[in-house]
């Protein structure tokens, strides 16, 4: 694995030369799908939020009035920007393969690559023109999904088939991302009233996070699995548990006792994160791409609890929901922003020569 690492590292070193073009398809990875990820997930709850008619009970009327406009910009948005990224990845597919197939062989590469599929079916979910129970939203779930299946098949099969890739070897953070395509799939086919594909694809992902969490729980002092430019990503420990309660939800009809307490445990975790503000402070100095973790974890959780407050009552569950729901959008304005400031240092700057076009193949490589 070493000497094709080193490989991608020269040719990153050789794009100096090149047009910009070229230089950033040899950044681009499927880690930058974190973007669309988070902007897509965004949208959801902005749909969410403002489809409630029940406008009497107390907060929900605010969120009633958020303007409809905003909500069809930030889709367009979202997907605007997926569409190209997609366009991006591909045209790489072609001129780039070799650097596709080591980030396909990587242990850590190879969860990211889940994040297109998962973004394109939370797009599919908060359109504001396709319903759940039209032909097209089937057609396009089972497009997106399918991807999904097959990368299970690969990556859940090598855990306990493949002696190299054993899981107990090469667990990480990232692992979680293979989850989350899972429970956003199942609920997908939930709302189009598939209830069985639903429970086949929740029982799929649930498992196997059970399997990832007692995994990282166990695992022994002094391995490090947490590389510091990829800290962000210990977020994704309550964003499984904050879509699973979610999911299951659309799968049951009603918050019920499985979803509070894969709600309560999400947020558990998060208090547990944000409770440790040191923890992400060598991964703070500068900005990447893992930074978007951020994002889309916290507005998952904020789904959570805008989907607890909804079916329950009770006005600490409402302020739950609001207080969520605003650091949420704070944050995601304030990636949004960044993101467009740094926008050359993420694409193009020639001078990242320790951050080459899968910058986290080359710190696990360092490490």
């Amino acid at each position: 694995m070493g000497t094709s690492l080193y490989t991608i590292q020269q040719e990153a070193a050789a794009t100096k030369s090149l047009k910009p073009m070229s230089l950033i398809l040899t950044r681009l990875h499927a880690g930058y799908f974190g973007i669309t990820l988070s902007i897509s997930s965004q949208a959801l709850l902005w749909k969410i939020l403002s489809s409630q008619v029940n406008s009497s009970r107390g907060l929900h009327h605010m969120f009633h009035r958020l303007p409809s406009l905003s909500f069809l910009l930030l889709w367009c948005l979202a997907f605007s920007t997926q569409v190209f990224l997609s366009l991006l990845y591909t045209l790489k597919c072609f001129l780039r393969f070799n650097m596709i197939k080591q980030e396909f062989k990587h242990h850590v590469g190879v969860n990211y690559l889940f994040a297109p599929w998962v973004s394109w079916l939370l797009l599919l979910q908060s359109s504001p023109w396709v319903s759940p129970d039209s032909a097209l939203y089937a057609l396009l779930c089972w497009a997106f999904v399918a991807p999904l299946i097959a990368l299970d098949v690969k990556i859940y099969g090598q855990w306990f088939t493949t002696e190299k890739r054993f899981f107990s070897a090469f667990a990480s953070t990232e692992s979680h991302m293979t989850v989350l395509g899972n429970l956003v799939g199942g609920r997908a086919a939930a709302l189009m009233g598939w209830k069985e594909s639903a429970l086949c694809m929740f029982s799929l992902g649930i498992i196997h996070y059970l399997v990832i969490f007692v995994t990282l729980y166990q695992r022994l002092s002094g391995e490090n699995y947490s590389l510091p430019n990829l800290r962000p990503n210990l977020c994704l420990f309550f964003t499984v548990p904050s879509a699973a309660s979610s999911a299951w939800r659309s799968i049951s009809g009603s918050f019920d006792a499985p979803s509070k307490m894969m709600f309560y445990f999400s947020l558990f975790i998060f208090a547990s994160l944000a409770c440790r503000p040191l923890l992400f402070k060598r991964c703070m100095k500068r900005f990447n791409i893992a930074w978007w973790a951020y994002s889309f974890s916290l507005t998952f959780l904020a789904l959570s609890s805008a989907e607890y407050a909804y079916d329950t009552r009770g006005i600490g569950r409402k302020g739950l929901m609001v207080t969520l729901s605003a650091l949420s959008v704070m944050v995601f304005l304030s990636l949004l922003v960044v993101t467009v400031v740094k926008l050359d240092q993420l694409l193009w700057d020639e001078e990242q020569d320790d951050e080459p076009s899968l910058g986290f193949l080359s710190d696990s490589e360092s490490s």
